[in-house]
């Protein structure tokens, strides 16, 4: 029986990250378990953008050819993560006609109403800009809501609701060319926090309500979740690295000394701490005031029960969890990484939770639909999913 192996990369702004994971059977279902990874310094990439195409190329190859070390083979083919600030969402509702003599509801009918809803996003929000996500959120036949699945049933009208999940056209571009340019095919591109939340946000979590927050090293992306699906998407351009910056100035130490003082290591210089805290505090201040202000603005400022989940490499910094608790008045967590195979309860960094999410997005999608198809021809991205569900841990 030949293996079953999938690969997972996440570029970074900061760190480049590459998962192989191949398929092991456990009480007779197949789960996936790591058996390589690889990490290299992230070049040629700003806040997300892909700024230098042969830089961002030459970190893929170094973190693909760490982990094709520890496999023995070579990754022909690879599900990529896009982050940064060109990714954005939108709602928007769309709804069709049934038009079967017996008003049974196909799957022609779901996909109607949601590139209904599709052409109903407005063209300011849309230009330049390419869809790459589509997750369905709510469907109401005759008015009133279907829950779960809505094939089969029988109506005469069917609504879709859904969340775009949207990213600038020439980044994206960009960031295919760097990994074909690496010699890796892109088999799916998906949002880098969704991609994230399939190994770190519960079910009960998404059904409940709760909030993915991952600060990254020069963005933070907030991704909502209610009734099970992701109900919004934010990128904001703060991450860690301002974090770095503010300590260095404040405290007249280097960076690499900043860097280590701010996620509570030992320093070789002296300090004030209280002057530390208070520089730290200021910058978690302004960022959690960004994400307050995104929840009020679609109407979830203290009404998500199973409260914020904080991730990426900076959710090491101390005192986070507290902080964000009197900020947004909600719990708080660390997120885990929940993992399928023999690997379960191992990765104790986070920061692993894209290229992770990946590959579990990678197992899930032998022989159905991908999130994201790429035409060999004009590399135009277009979307589908339909199966998000099944991804959560």
């Amino acid at each position: 029986m030949s293996r079953q192996i999938v690969a997972g990369i996440d570029i970074g702004t900061s760190i480049t990250r590459v998962v192989i994971a191949e398929a092991v059977f456990e009480g007779g279902h197949p789960a996936p378990r790591i058996i390589a990874s690889g990490a290299a310094e992230t070049r040629g990439l700003e806040r997300g953008y892909v700024k230098d195409i042969a830089e961002a190329t030459q970190s893929i190859r170094t973190a693909v050819d760490k982990a094709e070390k520890g496999v023995g083979t070579k990754i022909r083919r690879a599900y990529v993560s896009f982050g940064g600030l060109g990714l954005a969402s939108i709602t928007a509702t769309g709804s069709v006609v049934i038009t079967r003599a017996d008003l049974e509801i196909t799957e022609r009918d779901i996909q109607l109403a949601l590139e209904t809803a599709e052409a109903l996003i407005p063209p300011a929000v849309s230009i330049n800009k390419r869809i790459i996500n589509t997750i369905p959120i709510e469907y109401k036949i005759d008015g009133k809501p279907a829950w779960g699945n809505p094939l089969g049933l029988k109506a005469h009208k069917l609504e879709a609701k859904a969340l775009f999940i949207t990213c600038l056209e020439r980044h994206l571009a960009n960031l295919i060319k760097a990994v074909e340019e690496a010699d890796i095919e892109v088999v799916d591109v998906v949002a880098a926090p969704i991609a994230a939340s399939f190994v770190t946000v519960s079910k009960r979590e998404r059904r409940v309500g709760c909030l993915l927050v991952n600060i990254g090293a020069e963005t933070m992306s907030v991704i909502t979740f209610e009734n099970g699906n992701p109900i919004s998407l934010e990128v904001f351009p703060v991450g860690g690295e301002d974090f770095t910056n503010d300590i260095a100035l404040g405290l007249r130490i280097s960076l690499e000394e900043a860097e280590t003082a701010k996620l509570g290591g030992f320093s070789r210089v002296s300090f004030p701490k209280k002057k530390l805290d208070e520089i730290v505090a200021a910058r978690l201040s302004d960022c959690f005031e960004l994400i307050e202000r995104h929840l009020k603005i679609i109407g979830r400022d203290e009404l998500l029960p199973a409260g914020i989940i904080l991730a990426g490499g900076n959710s090491k910094i101390p005192g986070l969890k507290a902080f964000a608790e009197e900020a947004l008045h909600l719990p708080s967590s660390i997120a885990e990484i929940h993992f399928g195979g023999t690997d379960k309860g191992k990765i104790k960094d986070n920061g692993w939770a894209t290229a992770c999410g990946l590959v579990v997005l990678g197992f899930n999608s032998d022989g159905r639909k991908s999130i994201v198809s790429i035409d060999s021809g004009e590399k135009i991205v277009k979307k589908i999913s339909r199966w998000f569900a099944q991804f959560l841990p």
